[in-house]
């Protein structure tokens, strides 16, 4: 593995560890952690349309490559934002 791959990975590794640590610390503070979300899901979409889509391989065999490769990983990494009908379940359980 690469130097720059592993610190990389150790940079993400810790990024993600202090986005749960600061989770945790808003746990009952329902407007907090929507804010989070909101910012999460933003920050998705800036990813996708910036940085995602500039590295995109230009030739097919790369493109289907990443296609495959998407598929055999889980998915297309989609976040689903709940339902209003989920909110009012959770009011009457």
């Amino acid at each position: 593995m690469a130097a720059a791959e592993t610190d990389w990975s150790s940079r993400y590794g810790a990024w993600c560890e202090e986005a749960e640590n600061l989770a945790k610390e808003a746990s009952g503070e329902p407007l907090v952690l929507l804010t989070v979300l909101r910012q999460l899901e933003q920050l998705h979409r800036n990813l996708l349309d910036g940085p995602f889509r500039a590295s995109l391989p230009n030739d097919r065999q790369k493109l289907y490559a990443l296609l495959q490769s998407i598929e055999n990983s889980g998915g297309w990494p989609y976040i689903p934002r709940p339902q209003l009908k989920a909110f009012m379940e959770q009011l009457v359980s």
